[in-house]
């Protein structure tokens, strides 16, 4: 049993993106002081969550409990290795996005600037109480809780398309989380409701009779559920939800949103039911094949679109189910890469999603059929493009790679050969609908373009506050996969308590 120390610091994490709404509403007249107060709580968050690290590395867990529900279940925090890798990726790309989000609203003048940082800020506060959530019921109320701060968000533009967009969003969200999460907490609950709900090792269900068909239905509600993992058929959400501006979509995609469904997943199973006991049942392979058809279907479909957000969208929904089906492999390397996947993707992902809105404030094109040639007026933009889109493949020089190659062999230690095939055509269809923008960015069709001299004099960015954050995210993707022992660590912390 690893240490337990009792420290508030998870609270002071958690509470400083929510207590950043107050001087952002006080200075909504005063638009630098408003973003700085952002900037503020962006950095003061991630040192909370940094001065943490070295206790959770030497595999001690710090617990905190906030109030007690009933006699057996409290609302309580508790960090491991698994809430403090998912903690990291959050409150560090939540600056990048706060920097990104400033030069993409004002380049483009966006109304409601006010509104989109407090509805931000509270995102960050629901994703935070995820990560460093002691118990299944602490987990499901703050997911509950970042549906509905996220839903202003999805809206923004408050016309007829983004109205839809939201309707569809907490239609499937919140349907999902009603209809099948909450009944299966209620059944945790009445079996076992001496442990607290506590996520464990072993899995607090292990030892209360739940075996056959019973666990392979609850597995799937949960499973299913938490919908903003993206899982084919609850996925259509996703793209619906491009209608909101770009730094919206690197929000839903890379800091929050999405990583949190597939983040609860990866709880339930290392925590609710726990790896071995769900290897004595049986049952996760249903998972993993409904996660494989995931990643092929996605891939195909994103091969046919030409929104580029709309690309990006079906790529993420297929990059969740990597992660998915990692983890309903049982094996300790599938494992430990579905757990590095989160922060390897969230980083490709978001440079690839704040590359599409700095081409759009930059030029207004959003299709993938105008971007011929765009590389040599946006050259920044692009590289960080193909490096984005290098980390979601799977390529050196970047992290993507070392995820994926712990997914690969993960597959091949569970023995299941067709599953290593599933990852190795979908990763030649990732690389078949995102290479090939890159490429005819920089070496256009077009004979007339591709004879024009390239010269920096003649090259027209978005603003610096929208193309900054995207070259850090690149370099930070290359970082990744000369440095990810950290990652890795944190990663294989779990799987060795599960063991």
């Amino acid at each position: 049993m690893p240490e337990v120390i009792q420290t508030y610091t998870p609270l002071w994490a958690c509470l400083t993106a929510l207590l950043a709404v107050i001087p952002i509403l006080l200075l909504r007249k005063e638009s630098f002081l408003r973003e700085g107060a952002t900037f503020v709580a962006g950095v003061v968050m991630l040192g909370f969550v940094i001065s943490m690290v070295p206790e959770v590395l030497s595999g001690k867990v710090l617990e905190c409990t906030l109030v007690q529900i009933t006699e057996d279940v409290p609302i309580k925090f508790r960090v491991d290795g698994l809430g403090m890798l998912f903690a990291l990726v959050a409150s560090s790309l939540w600056i990048v996005t706060s920097l990104y989000s400033v030069g993409y609203m004002r380049g483009l003048k966006e109304h409601s600037q006010t509104r989109f940082f407090v509805f931000f800020a509270v995102s960050l506060t629901a994703t935070m109480g995820v990560a460093f959530a002691g118990n299944l019921l602490t987990l499901y109320l703050f997911y509950e809780m970042l549906s509905l701060a996220t839903w202003p968000l999805v809206t923004h533009h408050q016309d007829k398309e983004a109205r839809g967009g939201g309707r569809k969003y907490l239609a499937y969200l919140l349907g999902t989380s009603v209809g099948f999460a909450l009944p299966a907490l209620i059944f945790c609950y009445v079996k076992a409701s001496a442990t607290g709900l506590e996520f464990s090792a072993a899995g607090f269900l292990a030892g209360t009779g739940i075996e056959g068909s019973v666990a392979l239905v609850l597995l799937l509600l949960f499973t299913f559920g938490f919908s903003k993992a993206g899982l084919m058929p609850f996925h259509s959400w996703l793209p619906g939800a491009m209608v909101a501006p770009t730094p919206v979509s690197a929000l839903l995609h890379a800091v929050a949103v999405v990583k949190v469904g597939v983040f609860c997943i990866i709880r339930v199973f290392t925590g609710v039911f726990g790896l071995e006991f769900l290897k004595t049942l049986d049952i996760a392979i249903v998972v993993s094949w409904i996660a494989a058809f995931t990643v092929i279907t996605s891939s195909l479909i994103a091969l046919t679109q030409d929104n580029l957000k709309r690309r990006l969208a079906f790529s993420t929904i297929g990059q969740l189910a990597y992660i998915i089906l990692g983890v309903s492999l049982l094996e300790d390397r599938a494992v430990i890469g579905s757990m590095a996947h989160i922060a390897m993707h969230a980083v490709g992902k978001i440079t690839l999603f704040m590359c599409a809105g700095a081409i759009f404030v930059a030029t207004g094109k959003k299709y993938v059929s105008q971007m011929d040639g765009l590389g040599r007026k946006m050259p920044l933009t692009f590289i960080a493009f193909t490096i984005g889109a290098l980390s979601v493949i799977g390529l050196p020089p970047t992290g993507g790679l070392i995820s994926k190659f712990y997914l690969v062999t993960g597959a091949m230690d569970a023995g299941q050969p067709l599953l290593v095939t599933v990852f190795l055509v979908s990763t030649l269809l990732n690389a078949a609908y995102l290479l090939p923008i890159a490429y005819h960015a920089f070496f256009p069709k077009d004979r007339q373009l591709s004879s024009q001299p390239f010269s920096w004099k003649s090259t027209a960015e978005a603003p610096w506050a929208a193309v900054l954050p995207l070259c850090v995210t690149s370099i930070l993707a290359i970082v990744l996969f000369l440095q990810p022992q950290v990652l890795l660590k944190l990663a294989s912390l779990m799987v060795g308590d599960a063991g």
